[in-house]
């Protein structure tokens, strides 16, 4: 799921209930449209209902890949809590980033620029 690649990857925490979660998940469809090509996008269902979860996937439009963890175990191995998280991580593995809460177009266009420069 999580493997190590020759690619970055940007991780995102997310639930169905979670507001700031919304507000998020077109930025990050819309980045994945965009970057998908260079960058992996791997989303963590946490703390949530599979229904429910399929649904905010339908309606964001969402086709990277998602992984249902409803006891947050891969957040948490990760040291982190809560919803939202988005983690960037580099080409081989290494953790450069750590987007506690909700993430914006500015802050994830940074992120973005920052794994392709290390790319």
């Amino acid at each position: 799921m999580l493997e190590i690649s020759d690619q970055p990857l940007v991780v995102n925490v997310w639930a169905s209930w979670c507001g700031p979660c919304r507000s998020e998940a077109p930025l990050l469809r819309q980045a994945h449209e965009r970057y998908g090509d260079r960058i992996r996008f791997v989303g963590i269902d946490v703390q949530d209902a599979q229904g429910p979860a399929l649904d905010f996937l339908s309606e964001f439009e969402i086709t990277y890949d998602n992984f249902f963890d409803p006891d947050g175990a891969i957040p948490a191995s990760l040291g982190g809590f809560g919803v939202p998280l988005t983690y960037f991580f580099a080409a081989g593995g290494k953790q450069v980033f750590v987007q506690t809460g909700v993430i914006d177009d500015r802050a994830l266009a940074l992120q973005i620029d920052e794994l392709l420069a290390r790319s």
